[in-house]
């Protein structure tokens, strides 16, 4: 490939639009995936400005459950080229390939990872529009990615798309898309239930010979329920995927993440609410406080003198009838300039009035 930037290094995969390469990013030194378009579909102009178009739309997107889109580009001779995060581990279609099938806790994991990822883009005003098995990568920690946003909306715009691809997508396109109708996120779902069925019974929602024979097949709706194939399979989740395989799109889950949500409940939590900010108080008000404070102590302290002196003045010395003493006079407390002085002279103002 004649980019000086990227070093191709070996072959990762081949396909029937495009091949993938591992290749060295030497500005930054890390590695990377180069898809390499074929030269077929690369020969068409219009196909090329679509793919491009829809790449750099991709690079947007930025989840952990989504390939990073780092760069789009053309080669020296036309061809163009896709650099992306590369995801070290297999694809879906690799792990199926190898296992049959899997336990329903770990199909459904898998799902509801790849829901995250289909559910950010869909917000992002993305529709992959070819979910299948090879498209979902499956990293070495457990971490699945969605991959190939934009080539499958792109290759939709030509005929150069080669029999045996269209027939093996065939197997995940929604009814409305296999019949060329108005294509949303809703075919999505319905791509994305039918991987699901596929991980959890070992075999697709339909077996066809021909694009005429899914549709006929699609219209009708037939599909063996999971839990016939697989019965240890929770009831809530072959609910989930057998609505999610709906022929309309009305009857299937709303969104990717209701979807995720009816196969996992709290799978989505809502998003976190900020804290309120606490209230400032102001800083007249904070003063306030030891002066009210000081002001209620000494009131106090009037009330326990004056108790006291009540106490003193009413003591006697043993008669049975005792001569009544005059009052006392009691002089007020005198005013203290701060708050050290008022207690000094609180203090002055008890010993005089306590003999």
């Amino acid at each position: 490939m004649s980019v000086d930037r990227y070093r191709l290094e070996g072959p990762l995969g081949h396909g029937g639009m495009a091949s993938v390469h591992l290749a060295r990013d030497t500005e930054l030194d890390r590695p990377v995936a180069i898809k390499l378009l074929a030269e077929n579909l690369a020969g068409d102009p219009a196909f090329r400005v679509r793919f491009l178009r829809e790449a750099r739309l991709a690079a947007r997107l930025s989840h952990p459950n989504v390939v990073n889109v780092y760069d789009v580009g053309e080669t020296r001779d036309g061809r163009p080229y896709i650099v992306m995060e590369h995801v070290p581990g297999i694809t879906l279609a690799d792990l199926l390939q190898q296992r049959g099938l899997l336990p329903a806790e770990e199909g459904v994991g898998l799902a509801v990872q790849a829901s995250r990822g289909l559910a950010h883009a869909h917000a992002a005003g993305l529709v992959h529009r070819d979910v299948k098995p090879q498209n979902l990568l499956l990293r070495n920690d457990g971490t699945l990615k969605v991959a190939d946003f934009g080539i499958a909306r792109a290759t939709e715009t030509t005929g150069l798309t080669q029999v045996g691809t269209v027939l093996g997508t065939a197997a995940y396109l929604s009814p409305e898309q296999a019949l060329g109708q108005e294509v949303t996120a809703s075919a999505d779902v319905y791509s994305l239930g039918a991987v699901v069925y596929e991980l959890l019974t070992g075999q697709p929602p339909y077996e066809f010979d021909s694009l005429a024979d899914l549709a006929s097949k699609q219209a009708k709706g037939a599909i063996t329920p999971v839990r016939e194939l697989a019965p240890d399979v929770p009831p809530q989740v072959e609910g989930a995927v057998m609505r999610s395989l709906a022929v309309k799109p009305a009857d299937r889950p709303a969104s990717a993440e209701a979807f995720g949500a009816e196969l996992v409940p709290g799978a989505f939590e809502p998003p976190t609410v900020p804290l309120t900010a606490p209230t400032k108080v102001a800083p007249a008000l904070r003063r306030s406080r030891p002066v009210r404070l000081r002001l209620v102590l000494a009131g106090v302290l009037v009330v326990a003198a004056t108790l006291l002196a009540v106490a003193v003045g009413t003591r006697g010395g043993g008669s049975p009838t005792p001569k009544p003493r005059p009052p006392a006079a009691v002089k007020p407390i005198q005013p203290g300039a701060s708050a050290q002085e008022q207690a000094r002279n609180i203090g002055a103002w008890l010993r005089r009035n306590s003999r």
